[in-house]
């Protein structure tokens, strides 16, 4: 098992999909039972019939933003808006805090956040000294790498960000094998060092996360001498996803059950199709269900060449919360869905704003798989009706829209 951090990143497809489908009962009634605001959500689920993909998707999505307003309303009393499952003492050792503000409990289990796999996959081996630069304030980036870094057995550098020449002159004197952190900010720290002559050749590896990462960039780092990969990780659910060697999409960890969703819906896309990345976490500690992200990405085809089996998934491909101001008026990618919903001949539609600010022009692209006479203009009444906006309806082959995610598309001029 040299190659893997564990067993489970080989198992067989079918094995690992049982093992799912068997812990994801189990985990709904948990939800249930723990936590208050997923008692709510899941109301009247019976968790023992949720034992399927399709039962899985007929639950209701949580989006961030309905967890944050969730929050927000029941600050005084819980500040978790009820989706924690443990109580402040022994069983949260820590609290953290994400943009909203958005508080995320901590529970206590090993590598709580489920980052050895990815460390593991980046190189990180037992005994190496980790230089640890993603944030230490408030945010659990940090925590997210270093946990996983002990479970592998490194040791970690706590360095966080900023101070940059005191980062290099720790970087020259401890020798550390390996970064987390962002992109950027380890850009900073390579452009910084050739620019004082500091010595960082002991930095062969790294692990990258919370920002894009170009191939670009990566070849940068590697022609600068470094091999860095990245991960795909929140603070609500941990690792999502991970690259490995063979540089071919991203893996899917072992702990968590994925979806992609046309965006503004719970519904699954074929495989392929971009949607937006639903998750539901196995973590006990924080039990969400059918969790929205908000970014947008697609599964690929066929297993990673390294012999891990889980899915693969292209990485972030963008946002999924499309909602955009017309005439005036706010119009999700709900509605859109809503609005193709109501016809069985709508295989796909797409909302395309066009014109200058103050005289938009909306035209619906919709792929029919048949195109009975007045199609077109009953698609056009729906529009009014759930938009209350008048827009064209333009009629298209099924394959016509891209595959980008894309609901509502803002091609307006700025100018």
């Amino acid at each position: 098992m040299s190659d893997f951090f564990d067993a489970l990143e080989a198992r067989d497809p079918r094995e690992r999909e049982a093992a799912l489908m068997a812990a994801l009962p189990r985990q709904v009634a948990h939800a249930q039972a723990h936590s208050a605001a997923m008692r709510e959500i899941l109301q009247g689920v019976d968790a023992a019939g949720v034992t399927s993909r399709a039962a899985l998707a007929r639950l209701p999505v949580t989006r961030k933003h309905e967890l944050f307003e969730r929050q927000k309303a029941l600050r005084a009393q819980d500040p978790f808006g009820g989706f924690a499952a443990v109580v402040r003492g022994p069983l949260m050792p820590r609290v953290y805090s994400s943009p909203g503000p958005i508080y995320e409990p901590e529970g206590t289990q090993r590598d709580y956040w489920r980052s050895a796999r990815a460390l593991y996959a980046a190189g990180f081996r037992a005994g190496d000294l980790v230089h640890n630069a993603f944030s230490y304030h408030m945010t659990p980036g940090a925590f997210i790498m270093e946990s996983g870094a002990h479970a592998v057995g490194c040791t970690v550098f706590p360095a966080g960000t900023g101070q940059t020449e005191q980062q290099l002159q720790a970087i020259a004197e401890l020798k550390p094998d390996a970064y987390t952190g962002t992109p950027s900010f380890l850009r900073i720290l390579v452009e910084k060092a050739l620019e004082m002559g500091s010595d960082i050749a002991s930095l062969k590896k790294g692990l990258v996360g919370g920002e894009a990462f170009p191939p670009s960039l990566r070849d940068w780092f590697t022609a600068h001498g470094m091999d860095i990969y990245q991960s795909y990780a929140t603070a609500d659910l941990g690792l999502v996803a991970y690259e490995t060697t063979a540089r071919e999409g991203l893996v899917l960890d072992e702990g968590v059950i994925v979806e992609i969703v046309r965006p503004g819906t719970g519904d699954p896309v074929p495989e392929g199709e971009v949607g937006e990345l639903v998750v539901t976490s196995l973590n006990p500690a924080y039990p969400l269900v059918r969790f929205g992200t908000g970014d947008l990405s697609a599964v690929l085809a066929g297993p990673c060449p390294t012999g891990r089996t889980n899915t693969r998934i292209k990485g972030w491909l963008g946002r999924a919360d499309q909602t955009t101001k017309i005439r005036g008026m706010f119009v999700h990618p709900s509605q859109v869905a809503d609005i193709a919903r109501r016809f069985p001949e709508v295989v796909k539609a797409r909302l395309v704003v066009s014109g200058e600010m103050a005289s938009d022009q909306m035209t619906l692209k919709v792929e029919a798989s048949s195109m009975p006479q007045g199609l077109d203009a009953r698609i056009g009444e729906a529009i009014r009706d759930v938009t209350k906006l008048r827009g064209q309806v333009e009629l298209l082959a099924p394959g016509t829209l891209p595959n980008d995610g894309k609901v509502i598309e803002d091609a307006r001029s700025y100018k």
